[in-house]
C-alpha cells in the first residue's frame, strides 16, 4: 500500500497525487466525474483539490459546479471522513476577493455545495494585495476556530506577502498556512523555485503544485505534426516551439523507456522528488487517464534521473 505523506505541519496525511477537480462539471459530466473519483479512491487516493470558482468560465455555468459534483459523490459514497477535501476562495463570481466578510460567506457557500460541515484545506486562491494580510489571516483563523476549516493554505501569492502572512500568524498565535499551491512543473520552474520555495522550506509548508503536467504538454501527447483535441491544447502545444520544451520531452522519453513508464508519470515523479513538494495535482476527464497519474506513487527516480530532468529543463 502506498505510503501517505504528511502535509507540512498539519495532521493531514495525503496520497502523493492530488486529484484535480477543475474538470468536474466542465469536461467531465457528473457520471464521468463519479467514475474518476471512484477509481482514484479505489487505488488508495484520498486528496481531492477543487475551488469555489470551478467552472465559472464555461458558458452556462455560474461557479461551484465542481464542488457540487464532489459533494454529491461524497454523499452517495458515504466516505467523507476518508477523503481530504481542498477548496479555494477569492474567484467565485458571487464571492470575489479576500475581505473578511467575503471569505466567511464563501466558505459557507462551499460547505453547502460540498454537503459537509468542514473543509480540510482552505486556500486563498489568488492573493488580493489591497486587503491587509491581518484581515485575511484573521478571517481564516475564525473559520478554523469555528471548526469549519481544519487547515489553511495559500496559492498565487508573492514571497513578500506569504512571509508577511506567516509572520503575522506566528506573532498573534493565529492559524498559519500549512501548504502552498504554486504553478510548478518541468517547463515552469521560476514560478516556484527561489523565494517561494525557500519560504516553504523555512516555515515547513508543503507544496502542492498545480499545472503539474503543463496543461497536458508533459503527458507526451503533444509532438511535432500532431493535433490534440483538448480544451487546453493551445496552451500546451506552445512548449513544442521552445528549446526547453523539446529538451524536456527528450529526457522524459529516455527515462520513461528505462522504467517502462508513461511520460506523464515521470514528469510527476520529478515534481514529487523536489524539496517541499508533498503531492502534485493532476486531473483526469476519464478513468483511462488515471493509471499514468496514479503510478507516480510507485515510481522513484534515481538521483541521476532527477538531475537529468533538472538539467534538461534549465
Amino acid at each position: 500500500m502506498t505510503s501517505l505523506r504528511t502535509l507540512g505541519s498539519s495532521d493531514l496525511e495525503v496520497f502523493p497525487l492530488a486529484l484535480g477537480g477543475n474538470v468536474f462539471g466542465w469536461t467531465a459530466d457528473e457520471a464521468a466525474s463519479f467514475a474518476v473519483l471512484d477509481a482514484y479512491t479505489a487505488a488508495g487516493g484520498n486528496f481531492v483539490d477543487t475551488a469555489d470558482s470551478y467552472s465559472a468560465w464555461v458558458e452556462g455555468n455560474s461557479g461551484g459546479e465542481s464542488e457540487t459534483v464532489i459533494g454529491r459523490w461524497l454523499k452517495a459514497r458515504g466516505n467523507r471522513d476518508d477523503v481530504v477535501i481542498a477548496t479555494k476562495v477569492s474567484q467565485h463570481p458571487d464571492f470575489p476577493g479576500l475581505s473578511a466578510d467575503n471569505i466567511k460567506a464563501a466558505a459557507d457557500a462551499s460547505l453547502r455545495r460540498l454537503g459537509t460541515d468542514h473543509i480540510d484545506l482552505y486556500y486563498t486562491h489568488f492573493d488580493k494585495t489591497e486587503v491587509p494580510v491581518e484581515e485575511i489571516v484573521g478571517a481564516l483563523d475564525e473559520l478554523v476556530q469555528a471548526g469549519k476549516v481544519r487547515h489553511i493554505a495559500a496559492s498565487n501569492i508573492s514571497p513578500e506577502r506569504l512571509q508577511e502572512s506567516l509572520e503575522f500568524s506566528d506573532r498573534e498565535g493565529l492559524a498559519r498556512y500549512v501548504a502552498l499551491q504554486p504553478h510548478y512543473n518541468l517547463v515552469s520552474r521560476d514560478t516556484y523555485e527561489g523565494g517561494l520555495q525557500d519560504l516553504a522550506a523555512r516555515f515547513g509548508l508543503a507544496a502542492v503544485p498545480y499545472f503539474a503536467l503543463a496543461s497536458g504538454f508533459l503527458t507526451g501527447k503533444y509532438r511535432p505534426g500532431t493535433t490534440v483535441e483538448s480544451a487546453r491544447a493551445g496552451g500546451a502545444a506552445k512548449h513544442l516551439d521552445t528549446a526547453r520544451g523539446r529538451s524536456v520531452l527528450a529526457a522524459l522519453d529516455e527515462i520513461a523507456r528505462a522504467h517502462d513508464a508513461q511520460v506523464a508519470t515521470v514528469a510527476l515523479a520529478w515534481l514529487a522528488a523536489q524539496p517541499t513538494v508533498a503531492a502534485p495535482i493532476a486531473s483526469a476527464r476519464t478513468v483511462e487517464q488515471l493509471p499514468a497519474l496514479l503510478a507516480v506513487a510507485d515510481l522513484e527516480l534515481t538521483e541521476a534521473e532527477v538531475t537529468r530532468l533538472t538539467q534538461a529543463s534549465a
